[in-house]
């Protein structure tokens, strides 16, 4: 896969993420989409991914994922970013900065590992980019 091409998988992610097109999920993520993260290491189906994102946004109204610094090669990718949402019991904004890295099958999504820093953090608003794939 060339680092265009997986620009443009990404490309779709954000719209995942920032748009709910929670159809385009089966089209980005493996069969069987491993993740690293603060819960531990599980493998997920993309429609089980998919149902998880949709429950997510629903819980955390307004989520955005700013995206500060990222690489792209032929089968690996990687993002410094803040999460912002808001608190659906208080109204209150939150946030968390991290990084994750990403590895690429197939032209899919096929693991992940990712790491927030405490609720509240975030990166310093210098370099944001418009897009997640924006040029630097």
């Amino acid at each position: 896969m060339s680092a265009e091409a997986v620009r443009a998988l990404f490309d779709e992610w954000e719209r995942v993420w920032h748009e709910g097109q929670y159809g385009l999920v089966s089209k980005c993520v493996a069969p069987a989409y491993v993740r690293h993260d603060e819960s531990g290491t599980r493998k997920v189906t993309p429609e089980e991914y998919a149902a998880e994102l949709e429950a997510r946004h629903k819980a955390r109204p307004n989520t955005r994922i700013v995206v500060y610094d990222h690489e792209f090669t032929a089968d690996r990718a990687w993002f410094r970013f803040n999460l912002t949402w808001t608190d659906a019991a208080t109204g209150e904004q939150r946030s968390r900065a991290g990084m994750q890295s990403y590895r690429i099958e197939g032209g899919k999504l096929a693991e992940t590992w990712l790491s927030v820093l405490a609720l509240g953090s975030a990166w310093p608003d210098i370099g944001r980019q418009e897009r997640w794939t924006s040029r630097r």
